[in-house]
């Protein structure tokens, strides 16, 4: 595979990303939870929620390599801010 570069932070991100499917996914079988309305005023359960942080992390890592640049280590503080509010009020 010569066409993909796998680096060790590559590989810690894929393991993140599957950490947290695979905690989610006990947590949703052993706690099962009712969905709840948050800021947004949608339905939104523990899975969206990790979705919806997913989600805001990659636009925010985005935007701080194009505004900042490649100092990325600080943007990690910001999005463990987002998604404490998306888990908090969302």
């Amino acid at each position: 595979m010569a066409w993909m570069a796998w680096t060790w932070p590559t590989a810690i991100f894929f393991l993140v990303i599957a950490a947290l499917l695979i905690t989610f996914t006990i947590l949703a079988i052993r706690f099962p939870e009712t969905p709840r309305v948050g800021i947004l005023r949608i339905e939104t359960t523990r899975g969206d929620r990790l979705f919806i942080t997913l989600l805001g992390s990659a636009f925010i890592n985005l935007a701080w390599l194009g505004l900042v640049g490649a100092n990325q280590p600080y943007a990690m503080i910001v999005c463990l801010a987002y998604a404490a509010a998306v888990f908090r009020w969302v």
